[in-house]
């Protein structure tokens, strides 16, 4: 097995793990009173995300691995798991909203509204460059930039109503 499909199988099991977490979390948090807002946006959020890692599966299960981008991205893995962390079990990929539940104020969101996403946006970028994909890394910049700027509108406007999920 080649270096490069040992960190692909590694992202795609992590991403299984948090859809996992995240269903479970998005269960509790509706138990609990909590309601998802703007979820017309998540298929094409879920589409965006399942076709860049496919396209790396097509594209770089042979490429050569380029170390210094692997340790940036696995810098920004750290980084997802402080924003996990922080958040517990208000961690989800939905915008979901609890009523009456303070906005998380620890961890990276005392330095930032929204980290979750300044590290989807490096690890879309950051994984094909450890590839050498920098045009797939380009395109897909782009469209997650796309999706992430009505994503953030819609998670904005949820939160001002005075609850949270958290922040993402």
């Amino acid at each position: 097995m080649s270096f490069a499909l040992i960190i692909l199988a590694a992202v795609t099991l992590s991403r299984a793990v948090e859809l996992v977490l995240s269903r479970k979390n998005t269960r509790l948090l509706h138990a609990a009173g909590a309601r998802e807002h703007a979820p017309g946006h998540y298929p094409f959020l879920v589409l965006l995300h399942a076709a860049w890692l496919a396209g790396l599966w097509l594209l770089a299960h042979d490429a050569s691995v380029h170390l210094g981008w692997l340790a940036a991205f696995l810098l920004l893995q750290i980084m997802r798991i402080w924003v996990i962390a922080s958040l517990g079990p208000r961690w989800t990929t939905r915008i979901i909203v609890l009523p009456g539940a303070p906005l998380v104020a620890s961890g990276p969101y005392r330095f930032v509204s929204h980290p979750n996403y300044i590290v989807v946006v490096g690890e879309i970028a950051v994984l094909p460059m450890v590839f050498g994909l920098p045009l797939y890394a380009l395109l897909f910049t782009i469209l997650n930039g796309i999706v992430l700027t009505i994503r953030i509108s819609a998670e904005n406007k949820a939160l001002s109503g005075g609850a949270s999920q958290g922040r993402n």
